[in-house]
């Protein structure tokens, strides 16, 4: 089971009864379970939305810029911890809302074809993961981690393999 497949059974056992369905249907937050996780189950879908957040031509102004929204919203030490060496310290998916804005939110949830509601936890689980990973040295690089196409190639293969 790869990191993508692990983060979402994480994240979908811990959803409320409205949010599951039986195996193969399709819950109220619009992702289909059992045997294919459909539009959040595709992983270029996800690995864009990613990519839009960290890339450093992405919406947020690669991960340089996502640090200072977190500085901003008086988290830059979570996001720091994910950058860093040692544990990663956890995130709501509210405070999440709160760094990404509403706007952010709802766009990568329509793209993915979910709501944020679903979609804030599965980030809140994913992005500390994916950051810490994308950061081995402990720091941010100082190019940035790479224009959103070639970003893109390596979140897919991450999220494939975990």
């Amino acid at each position: 089971m790869g990191l993508f497949d692990s983060i979402v059974g994480q994240v979908l056992g811990g959803l409320p009864q409205s949010q599951s369905a039986p195996q193969g249907g399709m819950p109220a937050g619009g992702m289909p379970m059992g045997g294919g996780l459909g539009g959040i189950g595709d992983l270029g879908g996800l690995a864009g939305a990613l990519g839009g957040l960290l890339a450093n031509n992405g919406s947020q102004g690669g991960l340089g810029g996502l640090v200072s929204k977190f500085e901003q919203a008086g988290l830059g030490d979570v996001v720091g911890s994910w950058i860093g060496k040692g544990d990663n310290v956890p995130i709501s998916g509210g405070q999440l809302n709160d760094v990404l804005g509403n706007d952010t939110v709802a766009s990568i949830a329509s793209k993915l074809g979910i709501n944020a509601a679903t979609l804030l936890p599965l980030l809140a689980t994913m992005l500390p993961q994916l950051i810490d990973h994308l950061t081995p040295h402990g720091q941010v690089p100082a190019q940035g981690l790479g224009q959103h196409d070639d970003l893109l190639s390596s979140l897919s293969g991450l999220l494939q393999k975990g």
